[in-house]
Protein backbone atom coordinates (compact mmCIF):
# COMPACT_ATOMS: atom_id res chain seq x y z
CA UNK A 1 0.00 0.00 0.00
CA UNK A 2 1.35 3.33 -0.97
CA UNK A 3 2.32 5.63 1.78
CA UNK A 4 0.15 8.72 2.47
CA UNK A 5 0.43 12.33 1.35
CA UNK A 6 0.36 15.25 4.28
CA UNK A 7 1.26 18.55 4.35
CA UNK A 8 2.84 18.87 7.60
CA UNK A 9 6.34 20.14 9.16
CA UNK A 10 7.30 18.10 11.73
CA UNK A 11 5.12 15.00 12.34
CA UNK A 12 5.78 14.93 16.19
CA UNK A 13 4.23 18.57 16.08
CA UNK A 14 1.68 18.03 13.93
CA UNK A 15 -1.15 17.61 16.86
CA UNK A 16 0.23 20.88 18.70
CA UNK A 17 0.67 22.87 15.30
CA UNK A 18 -3.06 21.93 14.56
CA UNK A 19 -4.64 22.67 17.61
CA UNK A 20 -2.58 26.42 17.20
CA UNK A 21 -4.52 26.96 13.84
CA UNK A 22 -7.43 25.92 15.57
CA UNK A 23 -7.42 28.32 18.59
CA UNK A 24 -6.60 31.34 15.82
CA UNK A 25 -9.32 29.78 13.33
CA UNK A 26 -11.97 30.85 15.69
CA UNK A 27 -10.84 34.35 15.59
CA UNK A 28 -10.36 35.68 18.96
CA UNK A 29 -13.38 33.68 20.48
CA UNK A 30 -11.74 30.58 21.75
CA UNK A 31 -8.86 30.13 24.37
CA UNK A 32 -6.42 27.31 24.97
CA UNK A 33 -4.95 25.84 28.55
CA UNK A 34 -1.18 25.82 28.18
CA UNK A 35 0.44 22.55 27.83
CA UNK A 36 -3.02 20.99 26.82
CA UNK A 37 -5.66 20.33 24.38
CA UNK A 38 -8.00 21.90 26.34
CA UNK A 39 -9.92 24.36 24.61
CA UNK A 40 -12.68 27.05 26.03
CA UNK A 41 -15.15 29.77 24.69
CA UNK A 42 -13.96 33.27 26.50
CA UNK A 43 -17.52 34.27 27.10
CA UNK A 44 -19.66 31.68 28.80
CA UNK A 45 -22.41 33.32 31.05
CA UNK A 46 -22.60 33.08 34.60
CA UNK A 47 -24.98 30.27 35.99
CA UNK A 48 -24.55 28.24 33.00
CA UNK A 49 -24.85 24.51 32.74
CA UNK A 50 -21.16 24.14 31.01
CA UNK A 51 -20.86 21.28 28.08
CA UNK A 52 -17.67 19.62 27.57
CA UNK A 53 -16.79 17.89 24.83
CA UNK A 54 -13.53 15.38 24.00
CA UNK A 55 -11.56 12.98 22.43
CA UNK A 56 -8.92 11.67 20.24
CA UNK A 57 -7.22 14.44 17.71
CA UNK A 58 -7.42 13.41 14.12
CA UNK A 59 -11.22 14.01 13.43
CA UNK A 60 -11.41 17.57 12.91
CA UNK A 61 -13.81 19.20 13.16
CA UNK A 62 -15.31 17.47 15.74
CA UNK A 63 -14.66 17.78 18.91
CA UNK A 64 -12.89 20.80 18.96
CA UNK A 65 -14.55 22.54 16.12
CA UNK A 66 -17.77 22.67 18.01
CA UNK A 67 -17.51 25.55 20.25
CA UNK A 68 -19.93 28.13 19.96
CA UNK A 69 -23.18 29.39 19.95
CA UNK A 70 -25.94 26.38 21.25
CA UNK A 71 -22.95 23.99 21.45
CA UNK A 72 -20.07 23.11 23.55
CA UNK A 73 -18.76 25.68 26.16
CA UNK A 74 -14.98 23.44 25.39
CA UNK A 75 -13.77 20.33 24.57
CA UNK A 76 -10.46 18.22 25.25
CA UNK A 77 -8.39 16.31 22.65
CA UNK A 78 -5.75 14.05 22.83
CA UNK A 79 -3.32 12.84 20.71
CA UNK A 80 -4.27 11.38 17.36
CA UNK A 81 -6.70 8.68 17.97
CA UNK A 82 -6.00 8.80 21.96
CA UNK A 83 -7.66 10.13 25.02
CA UNK A 84 -7.54 13.07 25.98
CA UNK A 85 -5.65 12.71 29.64
CA UNK A 86 -7.82 13.36 32.82
CA UNK A 87 -5.61 16.20 34.10
CA UNK A 88 -6.52 17.92 29.96
CA UNK A 89 -10.07 17.15 30.64
CA UNK A 90 -10.00 18.36 34.27
CA UNK A 91 -8.26 21.91 33.14
CA UNK A 92 -11.15 22.11 30.17
CA UNK A 93 -14.12 21.77 32.87
CA UNK A 94 -12.48 24.00 35.42
CA UNK A 95 -12.01 26.94 32.45
CA UNK A 96 -15.90 26.59 31.81
CA UNK A 97 -17.31 25.86 34.39
CA UNK A 98 -19.46 28.62 35.74
CA UNK A 99 -21.21 27.44 38.85
CA UNK A 100 -23.83 24.94 37.39
CA UNK A 101 -22.11 21.72 37.06
CA UNK A 102 -20.01 19.83 33.67
CA UNK A 103 -22.49 17.78 31.24
CA UNK A 104 -19.34 15.36 29.83
CA UNK A 105 -20.20 13.77 26.18
CA UNK A 106 -17.82 11.93 24.51
CA UNK A 107 -17.69 8.80 22.43
CA UNK A 108 -17.72 5.16 23.84
CA UNK A 109 -14.47 3.92 23.68
CA UNK A 110 -12.26 2.51 26.68
CA UNK A 111 -9.73 4.84 26.78
CA UNK A 112 -11.87 8.36 26.95
CA UNK A 113 -14.31 6.30 29.30
CA UNK A 114 -11.59 5.35 31.72
CA UNK A 115 -10.08 9.33 31.49
CA UNK A 116 -13.28 10.58 31.99
CA UNK A 117 -14.29 9.15 34.72
CA UNK A 118 -11.29 9.60 36.36
CA UNK A 119 -11.43 13.22 35.44
CA UNK A 120 -15.51 13.51 37.35
CA UNK A 121 -13.81 11.95 40.00
CA UNK A 122 -11.06 14.54 40.57
CA UNK A 123 -13.74 17.48 40.24
CA UNK A 124 -15.86 15.87 42.13
CA UNK A 125 -13.30 16.46 45.31
CA UNK A 126 -12.68 20.18 43.82
CA UNK A 127 -16.92 20.37 44.34
CA UNK A 128 -17.57 20.40 40.57
CA UNK A 129 -20.56 18.69 39.63
CA UNK A 130 -20.97 16.26 36.20
CA UNK A 131 -22.48 14.31 34.27
CA UNK A 132 -21.71 11.65 31.35
CA UNK A 133 -23.52 10.97 28.03
CA UNK A 134 -21.32 8.57 26.47
CA UNK A 135 -22.42 7.90 22.45
CA UNK A 136 -23.25 5.01 21.51
CA UNK A 137 -24.11 4.99 17.96
CA UNK A 138 -22.72 2.10 16.29
CA UNK A 139 -25.32 -0.35 15.19
CA UNK A 140 -22.45 -2.19 13.45
CA UNK A 141 -21.04 -3.53 16.80
CA UNK A 142 -23.20 -4.57 19.83
CA UNK A 143 -26.50 -5.94 19.91
CA UNK A 144 -29.20 -3.81 20.16
CA UNK A 145 -30.26 -4.33 24.12
CA UNK A 146 -26.33 -4.23 24.73
CA UNK A 147 -25.88 -0.29 23.90
CA UNK A 148 -22.50 -0.38 26.35
CA UNK A 149 -20.80 -2.60 23.28
CA UNK A 150 -21.01 0.02 20.89
CA UNK A 151 -18.95 2.81 19.66
CA UNK A 152 -19.85 6.51 19.21
CA UNK A 153 -19.46 7.51 16.00
CA UNK A 154 -21.09 10.66 13.91
CA UNK A 155 -24.06 10.46 15.99
CA UNK A 156 -21.66 12.70 18.17
CA UNK A 157 -23.01 15.50 15.87
CA UNK A 158 -26.64 15.19 17.11
CA UNK A 159 -25.97 14.73 20.85
CA UNK A 160 -23.32 17.28 20.98
CA UNK A 161 -26.39 19.88 19.24
CA UNK A 162 -28.86 18.82 21.23
CA UNK A 163 -26.74 18.93 24.41
CA UNK A 164 -25.33 22.69 23.41
CA UNK A 165 -28.73 23.32 22.51
CA UNK A 166 -30.32 22.70 26.45
CA UNK A 167 -27.17 23.71 28.10
CA UNK A 168 -28.08 27.14 26.52
CA UNK A 169 -31.62 27.04 27.94
CA UNK A 170 -31.78 24.89 31.08
CA UNK A 171 -29.87 25.98 34.42
CA UNK A 172 -30.26 22.44 36.01
CA UNK A 173 -27.52 20.15 35.86
CA UNK A 174 -29.80 16.66 35.66
CA UNK A 175 -32.18 17.94 33.17
CA UNK A 176 -29.59 18.83 30.25
CA UNK A 177 -27.94 15.75 30.82
CA UNK A 178 -31.73 13.96 30.59
CA UNK A 179 -32.25 15.71 27.09
CA UNK A 180 -28.71 14.91 26.13
CA UNK A 181 -29.01 11.42 27.08
CA UNK A 182 -32.83 11.10 25.05
CA UNK A 183 -30.64 12.00 21.71
CA UNK A 184 -28.10 9.64 22.33
CA UNK A 185 -30.93 7.00 22.76
CA UNK A 186 -32.70 7.98 19.60
CA UNK A 187 -29.49 8.23 17.24
CA UNK A 188 -28.50 4.96 15.10
CA UNK A 189 -25.25 5.01 12.51
CA UNK A 190 -23.40 3.28 10.64
CA UNK A 191 -19.97 3.56 8.41
CA UNK A 192 -18.58 2.27 5.29
CA UNK A 193 -14.63 2.71 4.49
CA UNK A 194 -13.24 3.06 0.68
CA UNK A 195 -9.71 3.15 2.21
CA UNK A 196 -7.61 3.96 4.84
CA UNK A 197 -6.50 6.76 6.79
CA UNK A 198 -3.30 7.39 8.05
CA UNK A 199 -1.06 8.28 11.54
CA UNK A 200 0.31 11.38 11.11
CA UNK A 201 3.37 10.90 13.10
CA UNK A 202 4.30 7.40 11.23
CA UNK A 203 2.55 7.63 7.83
CA UNK A 204 1.52 4.25 8.42
CA UNK A 205 -2.23 3.78 6.86
CA UNK A 206 -4.71 2.87 9.69
CA UNK A 207 -5.95 -0.15 8.17
CA UNK A 208 -5.37 -2.20 4.77
CA UNK A 209 -8.12 -2.55 1.60
CA UNK A 210 -7.33 -3.59 -1.49
CA UNK A 211 -7.61 -1.93 -4.39
CA UNK A 212 -11.49 -3.56 -5.13
CA UNK A 213 -12.48 -4.13 -1.75
CA UNK A 214 -14.56 -2.09 1.32
CA UNK A 215 -15.55 -2.72 4.77
CA UNK A 216 -19.20 -2.28 5.46
CA UNK A 217 -19.48 -1.25 9.31
CA UNK A 218 -15.67 -0.23 9.96
CA UNK A 219 -15.53 2.07 12.90
CA UNK A 220 -13.48 5.80 12.87
CA UNK A 221 -10.47 4.42 13.37
CA UNK A 222 -10.36 1.49 11.32
CA UNK A 223 -11.95 -0.93 14.12
CA UNK A 224 -13.40 -4.21 11.96
CA UNK A 225 -16.83 -3.59 10.31
CA UNK A 226 -19.22 -6.91 9.32
CA UNK A 227 -18.81 -7.09 5.76
CA UNK A 228 -15.40 -6.99 3.91
CA UNK A 229 -16.47 -6.97 0.51
CA UNK A 230 -15.80 -5.81 -3.56
CA UNK A 231 -16.78 -2.24 -4.50
CA UNK A 232 -20.37 -2.25 -5.60
CA UNK A 233 -23.19 0.70 -6.45
CA UNK A 234 -23.86 3.47 -4.57
CA UNK A 235 -27.56 2.52 -4.10
CA UNK A 236 -26.25 -1.19 -2.56
CA UNK A 237 -23.89 0.30 -0.34
CA UNK A 238 -26.65 2.26 1.22
CA UNK A 239 -29.41 -0.11 1.10
CA UNK A 240 -26.65 -2.45 3.17
CA UNK A 241 -26.21 0.53 5.70
CA UNK A 242 -29.86 1.80 6.20
CA UNK A 243 -31.59 -1.99 6.55
CA UNK A 244 -29.03 -2.58 10.12
CA UNK A 245 -30.11 0.85 11.01
CA UNK A 246 -33.39 0.99 10.41
CA UNK A 247 -34.20 -2.41 12.12
CA UNK A 248 -32.40 -1.42 15.38
CA UNK A 249 -34.08 1.49 16.89
CA UNK A 250 -36.61 0.04 15.41
CA UNK A 251 -37.19 2.78 13.30
CA UNK A 252 -40.88 3.06 12.15
CA UNK A 253 -43.57 4.46 9.66
CA UNK A 254 -44.70 7.92 10.91
CA UNK A 255 -41.68 8.58 12.84
CA UNK A 256 -39.82 11.70 12.02
CA UNK A 257 -36.14 11.83 11.67
CA UNK A 258 -32.58 14.13 11.73
CA UNK A 259 -30.75 12.86 9.06
CA UNK A 260 -26.50 13.07 8.90
CA UNK A 261 -24.47 11.75 6.18
CA UNK A 262 -20.58 12.07 6.94
CA UNK A 263 -17.96 12.45 5.03
CA UNK A 264 -15.02 10.30 6.67
CA UNK A 265 -12.14 12.23 5.67
CA UNK A 266 -11.89 11.89 1.58
CA UNK A 267 -15.00 11.41 -0.24
CA UNK A 268 -15.82 14.08 -2.41
CA UNK A 269 -19.28 16.07 -2.00
CA UNK A 270 -20.70 15.19 -5.30
CA UNK A 271 -20.37 11.22 -3.54
CA UNK A 272 -21.87 12.11 -0.37
CA UNK A 273 -25.24 13.89 -2.92
CA UNK A 274 -25.63 10.35 -4.73
CA UNK A 275 -25.57 8.51 -1.27
CA UNK A 276 -28.24 11.27 0.06
CA UNK A 277 -30.38 10.79 -3.21
CA UNK A 278 -30.72 6.90 -2.05
CA UNK A 279 -31.20 7.16 1.62
CA UNK A 280 -34.04 9.62 1.07
CA UNK A 281 -36.19 7.25 -1.40
CA UNK A 282 -35.28 4.57 1.55
CA UNK A 283 -36.79 6.43 4.30
CA UNK A 284 -39.48 7.68 1.95
CA UNK A 285 -40.41 4.51 0.87
CA UNK A 286 -40.62 3.31 4.92
CA UNK A 287 -42.77 6.03 5.58
CA UNK A 288 -40.28 7.59 7.25
CA UNK A 289 -40.02 11.79 7.62
CA UNK A 290 -36.83 14.25 7.54
CA UNK A 291 -37.21 17.24 9.23
CA UNK A 292 -33.96 18.31 8.98
CA UNK A 293 -30.92 17.06 7.14
CA UNK A 294 -26.91 17.47 7.09
CA UNK A 295 -24.51 16.56 4.93
CA UNK A 296 -21.29 17.25 4.76
CA UNK A 297 -17.16 16.64 6.90
CA UNK A 298 -17.66 16.59 10.55
CA UNK A 299 -16.16 13.26 12.39
CA UNK A 300 -13.31 12.52 9.51
CA UNK A 301 -10.50 9.68 10.14
CA UNK A 302 -7.42 11.30 8.37
CA UNK A 303 -7.99 10.58 4.39
CA UNK A 304 -10.23 7.84 4.80
CA UNK A 305 -12.60 7.61 2.13
CA UNK A 306 -16.08 6.64 3.44
CA UNK A 307 -18.97 7.68 4.76
CA UNK A 308 -21.26 7.01 7.57
CA UNK A 309 -25.71 7.52 7.40
CA UNK A 310 -27.10 8.56 11.09
CA UNK A 311 -30.24 8.87 12.33
CA UNK A 312 -32.14 10.55 15.24
CA UNK A 313 -35.44 9.95 15.70
CA UNK A 314 -37.06 12.76 17.38
CA UNK A 315 -39.95 14.39 19.11
CA UNK A 316 -41.17 18.00 20.21
CA UNK A 317 -38.39 18.41 22.53
CA UNK A 318 -35.43 17.13 20.55
CA UNK A 319 -36.79 19.01 17.29
CA UNK A 320 -36.64 22.20 19.51
CA UNK A 321 -32.99 22.14 20.85
CA UNK A 322 -32.14 20.52 17.06
CA UNK A 323 -33.93 23.94 15.58
CA UNK A 324 -31.94 26.22 17.26
CA UNK A 325 -29.47 28.16 15.38
CA UNK A 326 -25.91 27.24 15.76
CA UNK A 327 -22.68 28.50 14.46
CA UNK A 328 -19.00 27.58 15.32
CA UNK A 329 -15.48 27.05 13.41
CA UNK A 330 -16.39 23.24 12.15
CA UNK A 331 -20.66 23.33 12.56
CA UNK A 332 -23.24 26.00 11.81
CA UNK A 333 -27.29 24.99 12.15
CA UNK A 334 -29.74 28.05 10.86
Amino acid sequence: MKTPKKILNDPRRATAEMMEGLVLGYDGKVGKVEGHGAFFLKWIPGGKVALLVGGGSGHEPIFGGFLGQNLADGAAAGEVFTSPSPQTICEAARAIHRGKGVVFVYGNYSGDNMNFDMAAEFLAAEGIETRTIRVRDDVAVGAPGRPDERRGIAGDVFVIKIAGGAAAELTDLDEVARVAAKAEANTRSMGVAVSPGSLPESGKPTFELGDDEIEIGMGAHGEKGVARQKLTTADDIVDQMMAPILRDLPYARGDEVALLINNLGATTMFELLIANRRVRQILAREGIAVHKSFVGSWLTSQEMAGFSISLMRLDAELKHYLDLPASSFGFSSL
